[in-house]
């Protein structure tokens, strides 16, 4: 909003790619478990993502060699910021060892190839290819069908190509995998109106809770299609849960964004200590009670109260203050139950929040938006200075936006926040908010709504926007209210008078069969 997006060319993929490809990779996953299955497909996307990378530099120092270049000097490589691949873990040996039984061993050994020869990969990737439970045959059917994901793209497509297939496929295992697929996946319009509404454009970039790194990603793009440099931006993350930190390592890599990226439990293992972020972006676990809080009850994050034992919500609010620098902005998706919720203390830190002017907005989101939890989700939006700051003075004032009624149904069961909608929502904002360039604030009843301070004390320190932005204005349609009433009046008397008479054909048939009264 803040500044004009350029078109971003697409990579030649088309999602009727990523679905057929996603289909024929589903069909070889047979009976094996989607949560294991992940790490086969994605280890193998990702290990054709960096051979290929690999080729196109090898190709280049081969046409050089006459100028003394060396295609098989690793520092060519490093100082290009491409992956050193030994000859063992080479797509091309790979794909000729496919229809072999071996073939497991073969990928498990170039994972090991890659980790001992890229200190950076230490860690990350599966090896366990080779295991007896893993169908050899299938194994060599999925290397043939990733083999063919870059097929007739430009080397320097080829990237874009396997970014987007990494990301489709880890949103279709994240619907497979069902509750337990929100622990390493945002669905991707809920990232993308976080990043458009923060508008990351320079600076340190935070996310304590990172899944598989989306948010990340989402941010560099969004840097890109605003005509933005990718150096711009610095990027923190952690993540506790190690399967999933390696996923986020390996979609960062394959998208080339340089990120510290640490693994450990944020909470009781903070491992950017001192780090002081311009943004911060999070989807924390939703009402965590398994975080033990009462470990903590004196730790230094706690400014505006201690979040209670039972639940981590307000710990991961001030978790991210705690972080947040001081010209810096925060959001974040939580339930709907930080808006209102008084209980165990959540009440006394929310006010304490209010009280501090650092809530800068307030969003209501639709329904059905998670893979992981039909519970009801809203965004908070958190700034240490409304002064000036590039934007207009907003100290004692909060934005809040109801978009409970947007969205499409995708399917039976989920729900997706179109382009348009997240471009209405990031405009209001962007309005409110004063960006260069953004449109004139106006507060539209039913949607958005400028509330004072005083205002939100009034309603109790209750965050909910529904409360404040009114009920949606209807177009007056010029029928006073007494001729509708007797219009309905009327319609009312006449299907009443229709279901009398059908209750008597009814009874009738019924005499007519022998059951008559």
């Amino acid at each position: 909003m803040a500044r004009p997006p350029k078109k971003v060319e697409q990579s030649g993929s088309s999602l009727g790619f990523e679905a057929n490809l996603w289909q024929m990779a589903d069909a070889l996953r047979n009976n094996m478990d989607a949560a294991e299955y992940k790490h086969v497909v994605l280890g193998l996307i990702f290990l054709k993502y960096i051979s290929d990378a690999f080729e196109a530099k090898h190709n280049e120092l081969e046409a050089q060699k006459a100028d003394g270049a060396d295609p098989e000097d690793q520092d060519e490589y490093r100082a290009a910021s491409i992956f050193w691949v030994p000859k063992e873990a080479r797509w091309a040996h790979l794909k000729a060892q496919a229809p072999q039984p071996t073939i497991g061993t073969a990928v498990d050994d170039a994972m090991s190839a890659l980790e001992r020869d890229n200190p950076s990969l230490k860690g990350v990737l599966s090896k366990d290819f080779g295991r007896p439970g893993l169908d050899k045959q299938r194994l060599g059917q999925i290397i043939n069908l990733v083999s063919d994901i870059t097929m007739g793209s430009a080397p320097d497509r080829a990237k874009d190509r396997l970014g987007q297939v990494y990301e489709y496929f880890l949103a279709r295992f994240a619907s497979a995998e069902g509750k337990s697929g929100g622990q390493f996946y945002t669905p991707s319009p809920v990232v993308r109106l976080l990043v458009e509404m923060l508008a990351p454009y320079k600076g340190r970039v935070y996310d304590p809770c990172c899944g598989s790194g989306g948010m990340f990603v989402s941010s560099e793009k969004f840097i890109e299609a605003h005509a933005g440099r990718i150096g711009d931006i610095s990027i923190y993350g952690q993540e506790s849960n190690y399967t999933t930190w390696r996923l986020a390592k390996m979609n960062l890599a394959i998208r080339g964004i340089d990120a510290q990226i640490a693994h450990g439990d944020t909470f009781h293992n903070d491992r950017h200590p001192d780090l002081k972020a311009d943004y911060v972006l999070a989807n924390p676990p939703f009402n965590d009670s398994d975080w033990r809080g009462d470990l903590l009850k004196d730790d230094k994050r706690w400014v505006y109260g201690v979040p209670p034992a039972g639940n981590a919500n307000f710990a991961w609010v001030q978790h991210f203050l705690y972080h947040l620098a001081p010209t810096g902005t925060a959001g974040f998706v939580l339930a709907n139950g930080s808006m209102s919720s008084n209980q165990s203390g959540e009440g006394e830190i929310r006010k304490a929040l209010i009280e501090a002017d650092l809530v800068d907005c307030m969003v209501a989101l639709p329904g059905q938006l998670f893979y992981s939890t039909q519970i009801p989700v809203c965004l908070w939006f958190l700034t240490r200075d409304k002064r000036n700051r590039g934007f207009r003075d907003r100290r004692g004032e909060t934005l809040f936006i109801d978009a409970r009624k947007m969205g499409s149904m995708i399917n039976r069961v989920q729900r997706e926040l179109t382009d348009e909608d997240i471009a209405t929502i990031a405009g209001a904002y962007h309005a409110w908010r004063g960006d260069k360039g953004a449109a004139a604030y106006e507060d539209k009843a039913g949607f958005c709504k400028l509330a004072s301070l005083d205002d939100i004390r009034k309603h109790g320190h209750v965050l909910t926007p529904g409360r404040y932005v009114g009920a949606e204005e209807v177009e007056d349609d010029g029928v006073s209210f007494d001729e509708k009433m007797k219009h309905l009046s009327q319609l009312l008397r006449e299907q009443q008078a229709e279901g009398a008479r059908l209750d008597a054909a009814i009874n009738a048939n019924l005499t007519s069969l022998g059951y008559g009264e």
